[in-house]
């Protein structure tokens, strides 16, 4: 079955805005989770396994994804890291796994949040709503900015390192711009997470900071030890390493 438009006013709205992909199995929580978006104004498509997942991503290019984790053809995690591997589409990963390993380890995936099952719908629209108001401030116009040997430029959502490009993930990306333009200042993990979830999501774990400038690190290149992007505070939080060369 092919992913649909989930409803005749949502179809209406396609030609405004690109619509929310839900992704699970259970037909009652697309149902769901379909009326609680439609409600706020939001074009909704779904699908029901991780193959017609990515054949609707090709499709529509959606604003966000809502992927559950346990999917028939191809699971979750597989179609979060074939998604990653051209797209920075925000994820909201749904999973029945709940503790602090399976969110850490979820969002280390490439997930932009992690809400774990059961969950109120309500506060799935609130995390969408967060999710896209973090995207949206990010893609305000704005100069490049240059730190070291890095380009970051917001407006195309890119980093280059001497030239060449390196693929972030928005949390990756939001992360990096928050350090650089702190100017060297500290910035705690409360800071840092208010840049990547916004406070309407208080629930986040603090660890998930600590999450992202590993994954952070890995695709720059950096050392935590001997660090040239990315320094630890120890205690405190995070500064951007040095100065400009």
């Amino acid at each position: 079955m092919r992913a649909t438009v989930a409803h005749p006013a949502a179809r209406r709205d396609l030609d405004d805005a690109r619509p929310i992909l839900v992704v699970d199995d259970d037909a009652k929580i697309i149902q769901l989770v379909r009326a609680y978006l439609e409600r706020e104004g939001f074009a909704v498509i779904h699908a029901r396994d991780g193959r017609e997942a990515l054949e609707a991503a090709r499709e529509h290019d959606p604003r966000l994804v809502v992927l559950d984790l346990m999917l028939p053809e191809i699971d979750g995690l597989a179609v979060t890291r074939a998604l990653r591997g051209d797209s920075s589409v925000p994820i909201l990963m749904l999973s029945a796994r709940g503790t602090t390993a399976d969110r850490v380890f979820g969002i280390n995936e490439g997930a932009d949040d992690y809400l774990p099952k059961p969950f109120s719908p309500a506060e799935l629209v609130v995390r969408v709503k967060a999710i896209l108001r973090r995207t949206e401030r990010s893609d305000h116009a704005s100069e490049p900015l240059r730190h070291r040997d890095l380009t970051i430029d917001p407006d195309r959502h890119e980093v280059t390192r001497a030239g060449a490009p390196i693929s972030l993930t928005r949390a990756e990306f939001r992360l990096l711009l928050a350090l650089v333009r702190a100017d060297g200042r500290i910035l705690s993990r409360e800071s840092l997470l208010d840049a990547l979830y916004g406070e309407a999501d208080a629930a986040v774990l603090d660890r998930t900071v600590d999450v992202y400038v590993r994954r952070l690190r890995e695709k720059l290149g950096d050392d935590a030890d001997s660090p040239r992007y990315v320094m630890t505070v120890r205690g405190v939080g995070y500064r951007a390493a040095g100065g400009p060369d």
